[in-house]
């Protein structure tokens, strides 16, 4: 079994001291005690008074500690995500790190002309096997929202997408119920049976509280039906920090922590032991421009945070890396979406996703899909930690080359050269021979490397059958919504 990351001895980047993280953990499960939350949802409301949570005259329920206690005991503290070939692709616990991209961008952001448009079946399509073909990202999410569909069929036909145009796992949006129940059956085709899936899942299903403290109607009801079905799932608060949550740091993270708590007590009443990953954002709000904003200082320290204490609860965690608010693939791109890898990765974070937003997730990019890979290929060398083996430490060839000599023609130097990270994208020419080679930026080279993927690239394509039954399920969803 090989791990696409693992941190090797002592690279890592810790942000809560253990006092720190009993210090969040205390304050949150006072919220859920104190403060409470209103649950939308009649079944996972009576869920929770059957449990010993409290429902009082103004609404709130009101969850005693003892739950979250039991919620913790039950959940995995391991989830394996397998792709569409059945194979297990993805190790989700301790500090493995994964990246994918993001969901339902609005703005198509053309990379050969800088036309701004909205997203087309076509554009998510070729957007998918550029994900397929690079090396490094390792799941794939819905990337931009269609707008040559109905509208309720938009999360049904961008899955059917993901299905046809990459064999990565994947993370799900979904509407509703009844949006997870057909993109359970697409999967479950691709993947030889309900049953089988269960066994191998294919895909992460994402939901989200509505901040503060409010459990709404459609997202505890796919909760829950993840539940029955064994779906991985998370319950991610999108806090907007100052608005929605606490403007403080710390703020913030007791209540998210309190709102996914919650979520994951729900959860583990509804089926004890089914598969849930841990986690939340945030997208602080600037107060100048009253814009929420990505890859801030204070959302890495937050994601930081998260880790932590998913490593306390013994659960996957679930965050963010390669995005950011600039409003096209400039300088300040690279900075935010460089900053949120390398420290998403030192933080131990499972499963990153929103590889490519930029202008805070309004804006899909598909040049920082193809420099994030090249960025991920760094870190993970980084993430392998110093080798201090006899070998490695090297003395003997030192001894052999001694004071005045080097090392390019030593037995040592011919034995390791090749372990040396390798980049596709970087160049590392003197200026005259980059100068003779055209003068291509950084910015050139990923463009160039686009146009390859787009033109040559394809990929595995489903069997002709399962594509048939992909689109028969479509085609009744359709009927069904009277379309």
């Amino acid at each position: 079994m090989e791990y696409a990351s693992s941190h090797g001895a002592g690279m890592a980047f810790r942000t809560l001291s253990p006092e720190q993280i009993r210090e969040i953990h205390s304050a949150s499960c006072r919220v859920l005690e104190e403060v409470g939350v209103v649950v939308h949802h009649d079944e996972a409301a009576d869920l929770l008074k059957r449990a010993g949570a409290y429902t009082g005259s103004d609404g709130r329920t009101y969850i005693p500690n003892t739950l979250v206690k039991r919620a913790l005991a039950t959940a995995p503290s391991r989830i394996t995500l397998y792709n569409r070939l059945g194979e297990p692709a993805l190790w989700l616990e301790k500090s493995n790190v994964y990246f994918g991209t993001g969901s339902d961008t609005l703005v198509y952001l053309d990379p050969f002309t800088g036309e701004r448009r909205p997203w087309q079946s076509a554009d998510v399509a070729m957007a998918l096997q550029v994900v397929d073909a690079l090396p490094n990202l390792d799941f794939v999410m819905s990337m931009g929202l269609l707008s040559d569909v109905d509208r309720r069929m938009i999360n049904r036909a961008q899955y059917a997408l993901m299905l046809k145009n990459s064999i990565k796992p994947q993370v799900v949006i979904a509407e509703d119920r009844g949006t997870v129940e057909d993109i359970f059956e697409m999967a479950a085709a691709a993947a030889g049976g309900k049953e089988a899936l269960k066994h191998r899942p294919l895909f992460v299903l994402y939901c989200e509280p509505t901040s503060p403290l409010q459990l709404p109607f459609e997202s505890v009801d796919k909760l829950l039906l993840a539940a029955e079905n064994r779906i991985p799932v998370n319950f991610a608060c999108g806090a907007v920090a100052g608005a929605s949550t606490p403007i403080t740091v710390a703020g913030t993270v007791v209540q998210a922590n309190a709102e996914a708590l919650c979520g994951l007590v729900v959860h583990q009443l509804k089926n004890p032991g089914a598969p849930f990953l841990y986690g939340y954002g945030d997208s602080p709000l600037d107060m100048r421009t009253m814009m929420a904003v990505y890859a801030v200082p204070e959302a890495l320290l937050l994601q930081g945070c998260l880790c932590d204490l998913a490593r306390y609860y013994s659960l996957p965690s679930w965050g963010y890396a390669g995005c950011g608010s600039s409003k096209v693939f400039d300088e300040q791109a690279v900075v935010e979406g460089t900053m949120f890898t390398l420290m998403g990765a030192l933080q131990g974070c499972n499963l990153m996703h929103d590889v490519f937003y930029i202008e805070s997730g309004r804006t899909g990019c598909l040049e920082m899909l193809v420099l994030t890979d090249e960025v991920v290929s760094r870190v993970r060398y980084l993430l392998k930690g110093v080798n201090t083996t006899p070998e490695y430490l090297a003395v003997e060839a030192i001894m052999r080359v001694g004071p005045g000599g080097n090392f390019l023609g030593d037995e040592h130097t011919a034995r390791h050269f090749r372990e040396s990270w390798g980049s596709t994208l970087s160049d590392f020419n003197n200026y005259e021979t980059w100068a003779a080679g055209g003068s291509k930026t950084m910015g050139t080279r990923i463009r160039e490397k686009l146009r390859e993927i787009m033109d040559n690239y394809r990929p595995t394509p489903l069997a002709p059958d399962t594509e048939r039954e992909i689109d028969g399920i479509l085609r009744r969803a359709e009927e069904r919504l009277g379309g």
